[in-house]
């Protein structure tokens, strides 16, 4: 205790030194809600100091101010929450200040700290939060909080009370720090100490703070401060924010290739794919009818993913990077996504492939210092020509794809026996994820709209249209259909409809017919007609993400994403009651570049018309200099979707 409260002071002074002054004076100084008016809280300052043992255990003391600058601050504030995992971490509350805005000082009773089951949706692992409620806060009120952590993010397999809090690779240290806040602050400080012996990388990236390494009694003790972090203005699809804001890596670890030798080693050890008869037997049952090495890898690839619910229960020691066994899987028939990977690799192996377990990061870039920038698991089987495959089971339910291209251009880290670099997932050609609508229709003289048409779609956009059908009840399929059409003409009638089996995902790509009748759908008089092409009018937007992203921002600071590469191909010929003239129509024929492009073309031969779009958007992640041509793909196919036809009838 003695050390832990050594510490706090240590960093308090550290504070006095930088300020001159005392916690209250700070308070008072620090500006309102006047100097920082998008805000509800001040952070004056965010302090964590780390020791680090040999074994690789960190001691974590934070020391944080917050000061409320209004209402909806206060009620932020009004309840100090911190998150953990027993199995892998433990947390105390030290001690918390409240200072009245009147100068008067509150400690709440910290016998009052609530321990509880935190709030859980798909994943049970136990996880725990603490809380302790300050009471009531006005503007000007100030909370100072002083916290004691020790452990680390995931758990592993232990032996003993005290091993479980060594983090997996025994004797290393990692941490991942943002240097970025949701609410202004002051200054924020963070010191790791280290056994002198250990060697440290670290970058800082993104921006730049001040640092210092010296050496403390037999510890090596680097420093980074950064001063005035000002909330980063979000922008509508931009990439995460990790991979854009202030953040410094810091490991032990010598290199990926350590990582990767440490991850295959670590589950091979454990036995966490090793086969049980039973799953010898189900393995043969899949592939009795196998044609090939391909059809194999699908087979198993789409029964782990389909028959392996995503539901992560508490299963005791061994959460994190120990993939649970085979068996345990099988058994259970549920898992997060290292239990559907380790299944899947289980089953290959049992059916004579080579393969390994592989983490990637969801959602975000994985940057080259070797700290452990993962959140999600994923399977690698060796094919016979020597080269790795990517498999995903937890992203590919009732997807025509083995390896989700909703994940292109991430970064993940093959856990096989030779080592691996840290690598980038491909790029999927748009053509591989077409979304194509054609139709034919006829316009009578009362304005009625009748016709066909046949959307089918691939990959990606195979998937956004057929989750209508496998993520709703079956009574409701015919309804979300009618709903789709109903978006463009609430008076459309459905007169036919087919969409095969969607379930029988991997007998054919989706394949939908709908034939229709609208009334009142065109203006028609004896002198024009007026109407707007139900192709064009994004029907079945739902397989066009590009179309959810606002085009408002005429420039971007940040990188932004789509869902995927995505090739869109749209066309439809209109018969009319008579023949007549196309007036001119402000459209683009051509937008975009090589990056995202655009084509358009209308035409009008007597009485039939005639309308076609070519969308192709050539990957999931963008750099903000491409914005301006997939921004003129976005607007020219909706300027399409919008602007009615006129055609002035022949006398």
């Amino acid at each position: 205790m003695k050390k832990k409260h050594f510490t706090f002071i240590a960093i308090f002074l550290i504070y006095q030194l930088l300020y001159s002054t005392t916690i209250p004076d700070l308070i008072k100084t620090s500006g309102g809600s006047e100097d920082y008016p998008n805000a509800g809280l001040l952070i004056i300052f965010d302090s964590t100091e780390v020791d680090v043992q040999e074994s690789g255990l960190s001691y974590v003391y934070t020391h944080t101010l917050y000061k409320v600058l209004t209402t909806k601050g206060a009620k932020e504030l009004n309840v100090i929450k911190y998150g953990y995992d027993p199995l892998s971490a433990y947390v105390d509350i030290k001690e918390v200040t409240v200072y009245r805005k009147d100068g008067t000082i509150y400690k709440p009773d910290l016998s009052e700290i609530c321990d509880y089951p935190a709030p859980a949706r798909m994943i049970y692992w136990g996880a725990m939060e603490k809380m302790i409620e300050v009471g009531r806060l006005e503007p000007g009120d100030a909370v100072e909080v002083k916290l004691f952590k020790k452990g680390f993010t995931y758990a592993l397999l232990y032996d003993d009370e005290d091993d479980k809090y060594i983090p997996p690779m025994r004797g290393h240290f990692y941490d991942i720090v943002p240097f970025w806040s949701d609410d202004p602050l002051l200054t924020k400080y963070y010191s790791v100490s280290v056994p002198e012996e250990k060697l440290i990388q670290y970058r800082f990236y993104h921006g730049e703070a001040e640092s210092s390494v010296i050496l403390d009694g037999h510890k090596m003790k680097y420093t980074f401060i950064k001063r005035d972090i000002m909330p980063i203005k979000r922008e509508r699809s931009m990439v995460a924010l990790s991979d854009i804001a202030p953040k410094l890596l810091i490991s032990t670890s010598p290199d990926w290739e350590a990582k990767s030798l440490w991850f295959y080693g670590v589950n091979e050890d454990y036995g966490s794919f090793n086969s049980t008869p039973e799953i010898d037997k189900k393995v043969n049952e899949i592939l009795k009818n196998a044609k090939d090495e391909m059809d194999s890898i699908s087979l198993l690839t789409h029964w782990v993913a389909d028959e392996i619910r995503y539901s992560g229960i508490s299963m005791g020691p061994g959460e994190g990077y120990t993939l649970h066994s085979g068996e345990m899987n099988f058994t259970d028939r549920c898992g997060v996504c290292k239990d559907k990977a380790g299944m899947l690799i289980t089953m290959l192996r049992s059916a004579g492939f080579e393969s390994y377990p592989a983490m990637t990061m969801a959602g975000s870039r994985i940057d080259y210092i070797p700290a452990d920038q993962f959140n999600h698991s994923v399977t690698i089987v060796k094919l016979s020509n020597g080269k790795y495959k990517l498999l995903d089971p937890t992203w590919v339910p009732f997807l025509r794809e083995l390896w989700s291209s909703a994940e292109q251009q991430q970064n993940y880290l093959m856990g096989v026996p030779e080592g691996a670099d840290l690598m980038v997932t491909p790029v999927s050609a748009p053509e591989n994820h077409f979304f194509r609508i054609s139709g034919k229709s006829k316009i009578y003289p009362d304005g009625t709209l009748s016709g066909e048409f046949v959307l089918t779609a691939e990959g990606q956009s195979d998937a956004s249209v057929r989750r209508m059908f496998t993520g709703n009840y079956k009574t409701e399929w015919r309804k979300s259909l009618e709903k789709e059409l109903l978006k463009i003409a609430p008076q459309a009638r459905i007169t036919e409809m087919d969409f095969g089996k969607p379930y029988e995902y991997l007998e054919s790509n989706i394949h939908i017919t709908i034939k229709y009748i609208i009334n009142d759908y065109a203006i028609v008089t004896d002198d024009e007609i007026i109407f707007t092409p139900l192709v064009a009018s994004n029907l079945f937007k739902r397989g066009m993400a590009h179309l959810y992203m606002s085009t408002n921002l005429e420039d971007r600071k940040y990188a932004f994403r789509d869902r995927c590469s995505r090739l869109v191909e749209l066309n439809e010929t209109v018969e009319l009651p008579s023949a007549g003239e196309l007036l001119p129509l402000n459209l683009v024929e051509k937008a975009g570049d090589d990056i995202a492009s655009f084509e358009g073309e209308i035409d009008l031969i007597d009485n039939t018309f005639s309308f076609s779009e070519k969308i192709k958007l050539s990957r999931r992640i963008y750099e903000k200099e491409d914005w301006k041509s997939f921004r003129d793909v976005v607007v020219a196919q909706k300027e399409y979707a919008t602007t009615p036809v006129i055609i002035q009838l022949k006398k």
